[in-house]
C-alpha cells in the first residue's frame, strides 16, 4: 500500500531570480507540474529579485490551483523577494489567500 508524500523536495531557486532566469525557472516549474500534485519552492534570503520573478510565481501559483495542484513557498518572503512585494503594492492588496502564500500567516480564531 502506498503512502502520501509528507515531504518534498522543494526546487531550490538560484540567487538571481529576475527576466533573465525566468524562461529558466519556467522550465523548471513546467516540468514539477508535470510529475507532482504538490510543489514547493525554496527561495534563498539572499536572492535577488524583481517584478518579473514575482509574476511568474504568480502565474505558476494560479495555474497550480486551477489544475487542482499545490504550489507553496518552503519559507515566507524574506530579504529582496519582500520588498519587491512592498514596493510593487502586492502586500497592500493582499487577501487571506495571498497573505498565506506569501507571508505563511494563516487565519487565527
Amino acid at each position: 500500500m502506498d503512502t502520501p508524500k509528507q515531504y518534498y523536495d522543494p526546487i531550490n531557486l538560484p540567487n538571481v531570480l529576475s527576466i533573465r532566469s525566468a524562461s529558466e525557472l519556467y522550465s523548471k516549474f513546467i516540468d514539477e507540474f508535470h510529475d507532482n500534485d504538490t510543489i514547493v519552492v525554496s527561495i534563498s534570503e539572499s536572492a535577488e529579485a524583481d517584478l518579473s520573478f514575482l509574476q511568474l510565481i504568480e502565474s505558476a501559483r494560479r495555474q497550480a490551483k486551477v489544475d487542482g495542484k499545490t504550489f507553496k513557498l518552503s519559507m515566507p518572503a524574506r530579504g529582496s523577494v519582500l520588498k519587491v512585494l512592498e514596493r510593487a503594492g502586492f502586500i497592500e492588496s493582499f487577501d487571506q489567500e495571498d497573505a498565506n502564500f506569501w507571508l505563511h500567516k494563516e487565519v487565527k480564531l
